[in-house]
């Protein structure tokens, strides 16, 4: 798996503020609620998304940036595309 910077700094500090926001707003609550299981989930999220900036790295972006290259096909075309239009050579 090759791992490279796929977001841009502008990106990937706005993806370390948001993180922050949702990871402190989160555990403040988890703080007064502990036994509400969402809370949780939602500091892992905000982590995930502070992970994601600093490293500069989204998997998200990866996959779609592989599957755009995918539906692609040969010359450019869209592979849905070509098969579902003949080719008409006049």
């Amino acid at each position: 798996m090759n791992v490279k910077p796929n977001i841009g700094i502008v990106n990937a500090l706005i993806r370390i503020t948001i993180g922050l926001s949702v990871m402190s707003c989160a555990s403040a609550k988890l703080v007064k609620r502990p036994w509400r299981q969402s809370n949780f989930i939602w500091v892992v999220l905000g982590a995930m998304k502070v992970a994601e900036g600093i490293v500069r790295y989204c998997p998200v972006t990866d996959l779609y940036r592989c599957g755009q290259e995918r539906m692609k096909g040969n010359n450019g075309e869209d592979e849905l595309f070509s098969v579902m239009v003949p080719h008409n050579p006049t």
